[in-house]
């Protein structure tokens, strides 16, 4: 983001030299962060039914580790260009191994919760790497075959995480879910430090100050929506959280502005190709991220299965994992701005279908199989245009701003499943997509402003 960090980027060069097993080697740290985010969706009544816990607390098994996970991004893209893209995805491929052994073992609740934000930290190591690392293996359209690669794996992600997490859940219980992360990050590690080529790191500087604001203020924001919901804790806690969070964050943009060589150069994150991709990136993986938990939930409150409700889930990220691959055909052909504000168009109206479906006590399986579908044509729509648009940017050349990227995008999923536990404790299942609609209409706005393609 900085001059200094640009350049140290740049010298390690681009080797243009990934094969396929290299490729694949990074896309299983992307499939294992993906499952390790969602996996708890389905099963997560389960848990709560085990440890007789209410869903205010219950939640921050899937809030808790998106929270830790997305408020690390950005100092983990520091950390690849500091020390190699490669040596910290293979750290990060370890640590989540054990993180996933620990809650799969975990005694009660909050060392359930506290194992899956430790784990949400070593996932944030995985997503700044990989995306640095494909940019770097690959150019030209090989580069964007890479990416729509990169993207069908998110969704085959998002499609198995719930679906293997309701079946292993009902079938031999909810510990049993986190069993297959291992062997994924095994093999993601042995196909890195065999496939992969050696990233280079570079002397930079680190920006104490930057980084720990940064951090602090991303987690503190998405933690106080988090927590508003709790029954043992009162409403100002929550407040509180939100008046400290804008201050630090505003504190950071002030010293960044300043500093010789800040953590994030927000002179450059302000650019419009890199703004606008990052808030159509939030306003979608919110939708994602408060569907993905809401659905289920409404569906067990129903009298539905768990397993079940895993199938029906299954028909969204399902439909982003077919469309994934040829969305990067239609950018060249269509233009990058319109398949992204086609996308939000799609989701505005499934976010919508979804707020009229869950007024039924009884859950319609068909009509919301049907509602899935369409928002999983624009998820696919809105994931690349955004991913390319913020790795096409200067922001985008290094790993703090990829880093910030992911903040932003996986900050959305974090408060958009932390959303979905406030709107159910105040008010309804109607609530949780009526706002989730209107966040994908505020992505679909800021996707016209400034003059730059997407």
């Amino acid at each position: 983001m900085t001059e200094l960090d640009s350049a140290a980027t740049q010298s390690a060069g681009s080797t243009d030299d990934g094969t396929p097993l290299g490729l694949a080697a990074l896309l299983a740290g992307t499939l294992l962060g993906t499952v390790s985010n969602n996996i708890v969706n389905v099963p997560l009544g389960a848990i709560l039914d085990d440890f007789d816990a209410p869903l205010g607390n219950g939640v921050f098994v899937a809030v808790g580790f998106l929270v830790c996970f997305a408020a690390a991004l950005p100092l983990a893209g520091w950390l690849g260009d500091r020390f190699g893209r490669r040596r910290v995805y293979c750290v990060s491929l370890v640590a989540t191994a054990v993180c996933a052994v620990g809650a799969a073992t975990a005694p009660s609740l909050p060392v359930l919760v506290a194992w899956r934000s430790v784990g949400g930290i070593a996932v944030a190591a995985l997503s700044p790497p990989v995306m640095g690392l494909i940019t770097w293996m690959f150019s030209g359209q090989r580069r964007g075959r890479a990416l729509g690669a990169w993207a069908s794996v998110n969704g085959v992600g998002q499609a198995i995480g719930p679906t293997v997490g309701g079946v292993l859940a009902g079938t031999w219980g909810w510990r049993w879910i986190f069993v297959p992360l291992v062997p994924v990050a095994l093999a993601g590690l042995i196909g890195t430090l065999r496939h992969v080529p050696r990233y280079p790191g570079a002397a930079i500087p680190f920006d104490l100050p930057g980084a720990v604001s940064l951090t602090v203020g991303s987690a503190l924001l998405m933690g106080g929506v988090a927590i508003l919901p709790q029954p043992d804790l009162p409403w100002w806690v929550a407040l509180a959280c939100l008046a400290v969070s804008a201050a630090v964050l505003g504190w950071f943009v002030w010293h960044c502005l300043r500093a010789p060589h800040p953590f994030v150069d927000v002179r450059l994150a302000a650019e419009s190709r890199f703004a606008r991709s990052c808030l159509a990136a939030f306003a979608q993986m919110f939708c994602l991220g408060a569907t993905l938990l809401a659905v289920p939930l409404y569906l067990v409150s129903g009298a539905v299965s768990v397993a079940t409700a895993g199938l029906v889930l299954f028909a969204l990220p399902a439909t982003m994992a077919l469309l994934a691959p040829f969305v990067g055909r239609w950018l060249d052909r269509l233009g990058p701005r319109r398949v992204l504000r086609t996308g939000l168009v799609l989701l505005i109206a499934a976010e919508g279908a979804l707020v009229a479906a869950v007024w039924r006590p009884q859950p319609v399986l068909g009509v919301l199989v049907g509602v899935l579908l369409a928002s999983g044509v624009g998820v696919a729509l809105v994931q690349t245009p955004a991913a390319t648009g913020a790795t096409r940017s200067p922001a985008g050349a290094s790993g703090t701003g990829l880093g910030l990227f992911n903040l932003v995008r996986f900050g959305g999923a974090a408060v958009g499943a932390a959303w979905v536990a406030v709107a159910l404790e105040f008010s309804g299942f109607p609530t949780v997509f009526g706002v989730a609609a209107a966040m994908a209409a505020l992505g679909l706005a800021g996707s016209f402003v400034g003059p730059d393609p997407v």
